[in-house]
């Protein structure tokens, strides 16, 4: 997997939907075109995106950034692109707190005009810690900067999830809270099985990310504690940095759920641990003194006057995530033709081994 060609992340036509785009525009502000239309090369695998700016005399945005459901028939990563809710949410968080969010100008539900719903924010410019070759590996900004200038940009995201979690009140975003028995969290892990069922039906099942589940059983939160807004998709690869390593745009916002703190806190953790690893398994030092789990559950209680728990749950909770969103990618790799499934389909999961240490309980030694 680590050698296999980047996973396609579209079968749309960028010069079609660049026309439709145009066609549709003139009906929300009469007289303006849609120029400049680019697919970012970091184009993702779930929702797409379109980046174009607005000609006319006065536009309420004019460098924007356009997120577009995934195609269905591209063997998509998620079941479901609910726009509105991530529309919703980008609004409500704006609203309630103060992250730099992207201003949302325009919704579409139709998917009559580009084939799915969208919408339209602003966009903002800014450096983005880069996925492919991950910001662990040498040759990129963040990798080049100072440890001082990481340590900036290191505490200013924890307060990104800070600030979040405090500020917004959980009566305006009841719309986010998931379906199901029990608290936030157990209706959060039932989301997640259920998600896992949907990636595996008709396929192989993965051993290890059921073992993984039966873990979270055997090591459940005696407390979970209370629930508030959680980004869901809380990393830096997810944050437009300026050039003081300020974030100025918060963005992904699909994965957004009402669930403890620490679910986010554990994907921070986790996401940055992912790329550490991989990068070390390939022979390079990484930035192992950067986004240390001590470090972030230091940094958040300071900020928030909560000391994070039962982090070992939520890390491995975070990690069997990662694992199943990766095992749809590979087998929609497979799907087209991309890759060969292997005998042993846990082999498909790219941090596997570190995923079993989890379960095992000698990750963190």
């Amino acid at each position: 997997m680590a050698t296999a060609p980047r996973p396609r992340t579209t079968t749309r036509d960028p010069e079609e939907l660049a026309g439709r785009l145009t066609a549709w525009l003139g009906t929300r502000l009469p007289g303006a075109r849609a120029t400049d239309i680019t697919v970012p090369a970091s184009n993702g695998m779930s929702s797409e995106t379109l980046l174009f700016t607005v000609e006319h005399p006065a536009p309420p945005l004019r460098e924007c950034a356009l997120r577009l459901a995934a195609d269905p028939s591209a063997y998509t990563v998620f079941p479901v692109y609910d726009m509105v809710r991530q529309y919703r949410t980008m609004r409500t968080v704006a609203e309630c707190s103060d992250l730099p969010v992207p201003k949302v100008q325009w919704l579409e539900e139709d998917p009559g005009p580009l084939g799915a719903p969208f919408f339209v924010m602003e966009r903002v410019e800014g450096r983005v810690p880069p996925d492919v070759m991950p910001y662990t590996y040498e040759g990129n900004w963040l990798h080049s900067a100072s440890d001082a200038e990481r340590g900036h940009l290191e505490a200013a995201s924890i307060g990104l999830l800070a600030r979040l979690h405090d500020q917004v009140p959980l009566k305006d975003v009841e719309f986010l809270d998931l379906p199901g028995q029990g608290d936030a969290l157990r209706r959060h892990v039932t989301a997640q099985r259920a998600y896992y069922d949907w990636v595996v039906d008709g396929l192989a099942r993965s051993p290890l990310i059921e073992r993984s589940f039966d873990r979270l059983e055997e090591i459940w939160p005696r407390d979970p504690g209370p629930a508030v807004l959680n980004w869901g998709d809380a990393r830096i690869g997810n944050v437009v940095y300026d050039g003081c390593f300020d974030p100025v745009a918060v963005l992904d916002w699909e994965m957004a759920a009402l669930a403890p703190r620490e679910v986010d806190l554990g994907w921070m953790v986790y996401l940055h641990r992912f790329f550490q690893d991989l990068t070390v398994a390939f022979g390079q030092r990484g930035l192992p003194d950067f986004l240390r789990r001590d470090r972030i559950e230091a940094r958040y209680a300071e900020l928030t006057g909560h000391t994070p728990r039962d982090m070992d749950f939520f890390t491995l909770y975070a990690a069997l995530r990662h694992a199943i969103v990766m095992l749809r990618i590979a087998y929609r790799q497979a799907y087209f033709g991309e890759v060969v499934v292997p005998d042993d389909p846990d082999t498909l999961i790219l941090h596997h081994g570190s995923l079993r240490a989890m379960v095992q309980g000698d990750y963190w030694g």
